[in-house]
């Protein structure tokens, strides 16, 4: 079998890069390689239509190893994450006995949500009842001046149970400068300094507990590009590294309690590169700080140098920036892809937020399925058998060290502004990531960026509105500031308000295809149009032709329709538009199909609204709310 595959490959001798470039030049007859094959990203990325060797020769990340500094191949040697499931706890019996029913349907990482009135001793051992908590990882969150409290109340609670503290695995969610960012609360650098040390000080005896949490999924879901959440979050982590260390905490303790919480998107594989580019520029980040290993018999120790405290502990969450209410099930296929991206990235625990979060609490039918997913990962795809998957992908492998040099020259120029505290204070960060929202709204509403079943393709006869269930965040006691906050957004909002309206007029909107002339032009461009006034909610009227212009205008309004839209071809709008103006008579809104070289012509005339691919799609469908809604 060996000497026939050796036959097999001599039978096909290599192509040089320059052979490939040169068929590729001929077969482009004279158009320019780049603008017609070099896929320019938003985030400002060249990506090239092929890859080769000679692309990632000299990286180091092809020699390195999983679980091995710099670690971009993963902090460990498998490929094991933790399947989460978030609460929200609001009645402790109730939520011990949820939480014991998931940990059997393959959860193994718990995140609870504590309100600060409910931290007591009871509480505690109330919400944790029957659960062995060192076989499962566990993670809270609260109040952020509660934050020591927790910790001690959990503590005393493993103690109380006998638990060995080297089994324990967790976090608590305590990240000072992300509630700056999401309510305006009142911290100053001293105050932050004195509770994360506290909060270090206080989990010393839960060695494998990390207390500073690092949310970088606070940026994505703010709809910041890839390179910015992670050049800010490197930026954010070091603050808080820099801070504990400048107040006597030993480095690598200090390195130890910080956990970083990023979200994934749908762009597949730069989600897999940024994982991968997060682990190897924050152990370049702790190793600068040269922390010294306690223990001296640690195999993971470079003259003295403890190695696992550069070791970046991830957690990942599917965004919220690409979720949708209408056509929700697609989200199911949005976080299946992002979690796909995640565990392939080597996170070491993933949320798969559930497909209908948008429009309600979500039910249990939604959060099994969120947890299947992963399990789907799991136990049939074998994801979690192999590390690093991606590793010796020239695609991947470009990508991150694209990825890592954007970001890292982010985070330099953070650092030179004086730091992550200095540009939350100072507004820059959360001005720069509105910038980037509006660049990706704007991508959305012209369709560069698709969001399937809102800005294209959407389910025509679907209303909405009366799912939606809105819910309110609690707050808790902390100083508002007036500090700039970056709060969620989600990219098919805009489209969402259109249709709500549409489905809280009195008529809905109706746009009929006066399908004429050129059969091929005529269906193209029906269904193009009908996709986009469905984008608005509107009713849509096909046709399979009619023989004259007349005959469609009158069925037009036999069938009240308040748009007509002529579907033809460019040759034939010159004649067939004018005549359609005129049978009209200005009862319905006329719109032209395509882009016809007698558009000026035409507009001449008085005919005002033509419908193409260069049309903007959301701020069109507003104009057009404004006539008939």
């Amino acid at each position: 079998m060996a000497d026939n595959r050796k036959k097999l490959f001599t039978a096909f001798p290599p192509v040089s890069t320059e052979a490939w470039m040169d068929k590729i030049t001929a077969d482009l007859k004279g158009a320019d390689f780049d603008k017609k094959l070099v896929w320019k990203t938003n985030e400002g990325f060249a990506v090239k239509p092929f890859y080769r060797q000679e692309d990632i020769d000299g990286l180091d990340s092809t020699n390195s190893v999983p679980g091995e500094f710099p670690y971009v191949r993963g902090t460990k040697a498998d490929n094991h994450w933790f399947v989460r499931q978030e609460f929200v706890v609001k009645d402790a019996k109730l939520c011990n006995a949820k939480a014991l029913d998931v940990l059997s349907k393959g959860v193994d990482s718990l995140a609870f949500t504590v309100s600060r009135d409910d931290l007591n001793p009871a509480f505690i051992a109330s919400l944790l009842q029957g659960i062995a908590c060192d076989c499962v990882e566990l993670n809270f969150k609260t109040c952020s001046k509660h934050t020591v409290q927790l910790v001690t109340l959990l503590s005393d609670y493993f103690k109380s149970k006998n638990y060995e503290v080297t089994k324990l695995h967790g976090s608590i969610n305590f990240d000072a400068m992300n509630t700056m960012l999401l309510r305006s609360k009142e911290f100053s650098k001293a105050d932050i300094t004195e509770l994360n040390k506290a909060a270090v000080e206080a989990a010393k005896v839960l060695p494998f507990y990390r207390v500073i949490g690092v949310n970088g999924i606070t940026l994505s879901n703010a709809g910041a590009f890839i390179f910015q959440e992670l050049g800010y979050a490197l930026a954010w982590g070091n603050e808080y590294l820099s801070q504990m260390v400048d107040a006597g905490l030993d480095t690598a303790l200090a390195a130890k309690k910080i956990k970083f919480t990023f979200g994934v998107g749908s762009n597949y594989f730069m989600e897999i590169a940024k994982f991968r580019a997060a682990r190897l520029l924050w152990a370049k980040i702790v190793d600068a700080y040269q922390p010294v290993c306690s223990i001296t018999d640690c195999a993971n120790t470079v003259n003295g140098i403890c190695k696992c405290a550069a070791k970046m502990r991830i957690h990942a969450e599917t965004s919220l920036f690409n979720k949708t209410i209408f056509d929700a099930n697609v989200n199911m296929l949005r976080t299946q892809t992002e979690a796909m991206s995640a565990s392939l990235g080597g996170v070491n625990s993933l949320t798969v937020v559930p497909y209908d979060v948008t429009f309600q609490h979500p039910d249990d039918f939604s959060e099994r399925i969120a947890r299947n997913q992963q399990l789907l990962l799991k136990e049939e795809s074998n994801f979690d058998k192999v590390a690093d998957a991606a590793a010796g992908s020239y695609y991947i492998e470009t990508l991150t060290k694209e990825i890592a040099a954007k970001a890292w020259e982010l985070f330099l120029a953070v650092e030179e502004q004086g730091g992550f505290y200095t540009a939350i204070t100072e507004g820059t960060v959360q001005k720069a990531i509105k910038e980037t929202t509006a660049i990706r709204m704007k991508s959305v509403s012209s369709r560069r960026e698709i969001l399937l079943g809102t800005n294209q393709y959407p389910n025509f006869n679907e209303f909405a509105s009366a799912k939606v269930k809105a819910g309110k965040v609690a707050d808790c006691e902390c100083n508002h500031t007036g500090i700039e906050t970056l709060a969620p957004v989600r990219a098919a909002e805009a489209f969402e308000k259109l249709r709500f309206a549409t489905e809280a007029a009195s008529k809905r909107p109706k746009a009929f295809m006066l399908t004429i002339g050129n059969l091929a032009f005529r269906l193209a461009r029906a269904q193009f149009s009908c996709n986009f006034f469905a984008c608005a909610g509107y009713e849509v009227v096909d046709n399979l032709g009619f023989k004259t212009v007349e005959e469609g205008v009158a069925a037009a309004q036999k069938a009240n329709a308040d748009i007509i839209v002529l579907c033809s071809s460019d040759e034939e709008y010159a004649e067939l538009a004018p005549a359609a103006f005129n049978a009209i008579g200005g009862k319905q809104l006329f719109v032209v199909a395509g882009a016809p070289a007698c558009e000026a012509d035409l507009r001449a005339l008085g005919i005002e609204h033509f419908v193409n691919v260069k049309s903007n799609v959301l701020d069109t469908l507003r104009m057009f709310n404004e006539k008939v809604v």
